[in-house]
């Protein structure tokens, strides 16, 4: 990966990109009018799967969206989308996916693992590009990640978690244990704790796993973390993303640092993190479907694509809950994530 930034602590042995410009817009309205004709008049069909609601994956449709856009398909004149939510729930995932086979839309997006494969088991003629996916290939959505085949393409939103383990390990001077939160039933995350535990045993950590399988057991495992582990790291984990603020109610009040695997979990209160802008990954997302449904290219035929750039966030207002002081090297170098999340609302 190309970084821009290098985070200037001894403790970090890798450098970390920074990108403040907010995934917009790409091209002037003369350019979409243009592309809008050049799309023929037909109205088209995008089929969306979405896993659940929360932050990193609400941005990363946000973003396919306006990659749409920016090349001149409108929604209302000749893109619809059809959206379908499963919050959370696996057998959603198969009822939408069935639901999108009979509708016969002109493109899927799935966002999220577990959708991504319900949509894929069951739709084999209709292009689909995934995203927010960690691994497709080891996820068994694609042939291989270089060479996809089948009807099944897009971005994957691999974390740097080496990284982001520095990071904590920067926070907290004195950390020996490291807590893994994370879901028990999602492959992407057990990939990714997989990397993590490699990573502590490269920086000398010690680490214990703690695993919930669905919301209600979310808080009580949070609070069975305290007093075993001195920072906590969660992978991008669905489950733990769409409850990070029963996490962080938790760890804050017994001032635990928590550094995610995804940026929107920093602004639902975690210290912070180095990662993925999602907003951008799904413009990436949309850039490719826009060259499949010009006939420009054939799913099956696009490598997965990854992103080159990171981003360093940061909470001070949880940090400043739990009378942490974050350090420079993080605070001169990355962005305040509430006050980024303030902004792109307005």
């Amino acid at each position: 990966m190309k970084i821009k930034n290098k985070i200037a602590a001894t403790a970090l042995a890798a450098v970390m990109a920074m990108s403040v410009t907010a995934c917009g817009n790409a091209g002037s309205a003369s350019s979409a009018a243009a592309e809008n004709s050049a799309a023929g008049g037909k109205t088209i069909t995008v089929g969306v799967a979405q896993l659940v609601t929360h932050p990193s994956l609400d941005a990363s449709l946000k973003g396919f969206q306006q990659a749409l856009t920016d090349a001149g398909y409108v929604e209302g004149q000749n893109v619809i989308y059809d959206v379908q939510n499963a919050q959370g729930e696996q057998a959603n995932c198969v009822t939408i996916a069935n639901t999108l086979a009979n509708k016969k839309p002109d493109l899927i997006l799935a966002i999220g693992t577990p959708a991504a494969q319900a949509v894929a088991k069951v739709i084999t003629d209709t292009p689909i590009l995934i995203t927010a996916i960690t691994d497709p290939a080891d996820a068994k959505l694609v042939a291989s990640n270089e060479k996809p085949g089948g009807n099944v393409s897009g971005t994957s939103d691999k974390t740097p978690v080496k990284e982001q383990l520095e990071m904590l390990k920067t926070l907290v001077p004195e950390l020996e244990t490291v807590g893994f939160l994370y879901s028990s039933s999602e492959t992407n995350s057990k990939l990714q704790i997989e990397w993590a535990k490699a990573a502590c045993d490269e920086l000398g950590l010690k680490y214990k796993d703690f695993t919930a399988s669905n919301s209600n057991e979310v808080q009580q495992v949070t609070q069975s973390m305290v007093g075993k582990v001195q920072g906590v790291y969660i992978p991008t984990d669905n489950l733990m993303a769409s409850n990070t603020k029963n996490v962080t109610s938790v760890t804050s009040a017994n001032k635990l640092p928590v550094v995610p695997g995804a940026i929107g979990m920093v602004t639902d209160g975690g210290t912070c993190t180095v990662g993925l802008n999602y907003e951008k990954l799904g413009y990436q997302t949309g850039q490719m479907a826009i060259k499949v449904l010009k006939g420009e290219a054939k799913v099956g035929d696009m490598p997965i694509e990854y992103q080159d750039q990171l981003d360093v966030y940061y909470n001070s207002e949880a940090a400043a809950k739990m009378g942490m002081v974050l350090p420079d090297s993080i605070t001169k170098n990355g962005q305040d994530a509430l006050a980024s999340a303030a902004s792109s609302q307005k």
